[in-house]
Order: C-alpha cells, then sequence, then structure tokens
C-alpha cells in the first residue's frame, strides 16, 4: 500500500502561481512513476503530468505544457506540481497518483495505469 497526502491548492487570480505538493508514505517511492490529474465539475478526469521513477523522464498535457512543472524528490518522498500562468479553466481538484512500474523511464498518463490516489487539493483560479 502507498499512501498520498496531497497539498498546496487554494485561490488565485489568472496569471497567478500555486506548487502543489504530494507526501508518499508506505512503500519504496522510487519504485513509482508519479502524475497529478485533476477533474472539474463535471468533467472528467484528466492527466496533467507525469513523471518516471527517478526523473528527469516528463510529460504533459497539451493543455498545460510550458506552464506546468512537475518534479520530484525521493529523498523526501515527495513529488510537486509547480503551476504558473494559471488560468480560469485550471481551476478543478487536483490528485496525485503512483503507478508502480518496472521502467525507469515510463510516464504514463492513462487512468488505468495508475494504483494509488491521494485525496485531492482544491485549485480555483478567478477571471
Amino acid at each position: 500500500q502507498v499512501q498520498l497526502v496531497d497539498s498546496g491548492g487554494g485561490l488565485v487570480p489568472a496569471g497567478g502561481s500555486l506548487r502543489l505538493s504530494c507526501a508518499a508514505s508506505g512503500r519504496t517511492f522510487s519504485n513509482y512513476a508519479m502524475g497529478w490529474f485533476r477533474q472539474a465539475p463535471g468533467k472528467e478526469r484528466e492527466s496533467v503530468a507525469a513523471i518516471s521513477r527517478s526523473g528527469p523522464w516528463t510529460k504533459y498535457a497539451d493543455s498545460v505544457k510550458g506552464r506546468f512543472t512537475i518534479s520530484r524528490d525521493n529523498a523526501k518522498n515527495t513529488v510537486y506540481l509547480q503551476m504558473n500562468s494559471l488560468k480560469p479553466e485550471d481551476t478543478a481538484v487536483y490528485h496525485c497518483t503512483a503507478a508502480l512500474t518496472s521502467s525507469t523511464v515510463a510516464t504514463p498518463l492513462l487512468l488505468r495505469e495508475y494504483n494509488y490516489w491521494g485525496q485531492g487539493t482544491q485549485v480555483t483560479v478567478s477571471s
């Protein structure tokens, strides 16, 4: 079992920045590729970003490329999502996710590839 605790959400104006964090516990963190998903009201959950087991491989949804950066610190069992130039359409509940994988380069973006989920943190961007 892996436990994931998301934090860092809040209310920001358009153009602002937030940094989300996700603290993991329970299993060897470096055995997991990590990702961030988001879900807005009335919409399906969508992938935002993913990072390989030890970095540096990353992948992003087209809607956030150039604005969001995913990173991880395996010594601290933590994954981050730096969000810049935020837009109202980024408003959603953000969840970090963990995917057990033997691949050192995998950066999964599919929902079904992930085994564990954080409880979510609300991000609201005002216009």
